[in-house]
């Protein structure tokens, strides 16, 4: 891990540049680096892996922590504060640089390497909700049951949840994987697939300890994200049989998943299967740089 000592200014800043965003855009990490080093003191750490991402942000003293990546580093970052409980004490800033940028710009951070760097300089604090599991698994945007295989067609983050056959540097291997299925007769089975397709589940959805919905009823999709004054918004959709269903709606503190194995997807990230999950929402538990006047999510 290569560390740098830049100006001397008042504030001091520990600028922790993930690997990822140093391969995808080295001009925007530059650009970043330079309009931060001219505002204020900063240390640059260069970290190879995860394990020397985790060490630069428990080094980071009473320097700022600036976070230089995606969306992924920017949830590695408040897990790693999470697990040593340091959340409440630091303002955590980031400069959006990569291909899956959703989270932080639902968040309300800037996506273009200058102006996210200005607001980490001029910008304000803002103290944001957190979901936390019962595994410490934290959820800073929303989460959904099952996890969607996002369309490329549909502008969706590509890296998000990449297509199993879709193998970087072997188009050789994925024809032959087309060709395979192509030769499979049409009533014969296929080899099960690691993770099901999403569809009908049976699960049981509870709201601060209320039923929302039993097993006794297939649904199609749950999703909880938080909301207002640290309460989730939980919407489930139950399976339409003729007439469209309407959606299930509440919200509450404590969100508890219980049923059939399921898997589920977190911010960018997809865990399972698991039998039952709760969620408890933490108020105002982490804190975010975002341009001074900005509207807060889902204002």
């Amino acid at each position: 891990m290569a560390e740098v000592a830049t100006s001397t200014t008042s504030e001091q800043l520990l600028v922790v540049v993930d690997p990822v965003a140093r391969r995808s855009d080295g001009e925007s990490v530059r650009i970043a680096k330079d309009v931060l080093g001219a505002g204020a003191g900063l240390k640059l750490c260069l970290p190879d892996g995860p394990e020397e991402f985790a060490r630069a942000l428990a080094r980071r003293g009473s320097r700022r922590p600036v976070v230089v990546g995606d969306d992924r580093a920017l949830i590695r970052a408040v897990a790693l504060l999470h697990r040593h409980r340091e959340l409440s004490g630091c303002a955590l800033s980031v400069v959006p640089v990569g291909t899956a940028l959703s989270l932080a710009r639902s968040l309300g951070v800037p996506t273009g390497p200058v102006a996210a760097a200005r607001a980490v300089l001029d910008g304000v604090e803002r103290r944001m909700d957190l979901m936390v599991d019962d595994s410490d698994g934290v959820v800073l945007g929303a989460l959904r049951i099952p996890p969607l295989r996002p369309s490329p067609a549909a502008g969706a983050d590509p890296e998000a949840a990449p297509d199993p056959d879709d193998v970087p540097g072997r188009p050789w291997l994925r024809t032959c994987q087309s060709l395979v299925r192509t030769l499979v007769p049409a009533g014969r089975p296929s080899r099960p697939a690691a993770a099901p397709e999403p569809g009908p589940s049976r699960l049981r959805v509870e709201v601060d300890g209320e039923t929302l919905v039993d097993l006794n009823q297939p649904v199609e999709a749950v999703s909880v994200s938080p909301a207002a004054s640290g309460v989730a918004s939980v919407e489930v959709r139950p399976v339409s049989v003729g007439a469209e269903a309407s959606p299930l709606l509440a919200e509450g503190r404590t969100v508890t998943v219980s049923g059939a194995h399921f898997r589920y997807r977190a911010d960018t990230v997809v865990s399972g299967p698991v039998r039952t999950r709760t969620w408890v929402v933490r108020e105002g538990a982490w804190g975010l740089t975002v341009p001074a006047g900005s509207e807060p999510p889902g204002s």
